[in-house]
């Protein structure tokens, strides 16, 4: 079976962005421990606080890697990438809250567990809706 060029050029920016994605989540789960561990915070609260901070250096390098082709504003597409990452960050907050509160279940694994609903959520909302690049082609020069 032979890809077309597009279909190539739509899998390698999944794997950037899941790779990016995935190194955020890794300075996410890193922040939640420190927040949790070091300085003995909220486990709900901290996975907030970890998840904007992680999320915002997250959005200029996708912004750059993964959705280089885009036409809309630094502006427009940044407070839209926060938009939709709140939104996760609400699914995390409340999945986390009946993951370690109500069942009692580790906050390291819980957030884990959580981490591949709401991934893909972002980059199926970032793809179509917010950098709008979703079967737009672009040579890969690399």
């Amino acid at each position: 079976m032979i890809l077309s060029h597009e279909r190539v050029a739509s899998i390698k920016r999944f794997a950037k962005y899941t790779l990016i994605s995935s190194t955020a989540f890794g300075f996410d789960l890193l922040l939640l421990f420190i927040l949790v561990d070091v300085f003995s915070q909220n486990q709900v609260i901290a996975a907030g606080i970890a998840f904007v901070i992680a999320t915002s250096i997250q959005y200029f390098i996708v912004r750059r890697i993964v959705f280089p082709e885009t036409q809309q504003t630094i502006a427009r597409t940044y407070v839209a990438f926060l938009t939709i990452g709140t939104t996760g960050l609400l699914v995390i907050m409340g999945l986390m809250y009946i993951m370690t509160t109500i069942l009692e279940w580790n906050y390291l694994v819980s957030r884990i567990g959580i981490a591949g609903f709401v991934g893909i959520w972002n980059y199926l909302m970032n793809l179509y809706i917010n950098f709008k690049v979703a079967g737009i082609h672009k040579p890969d020069t690399k």
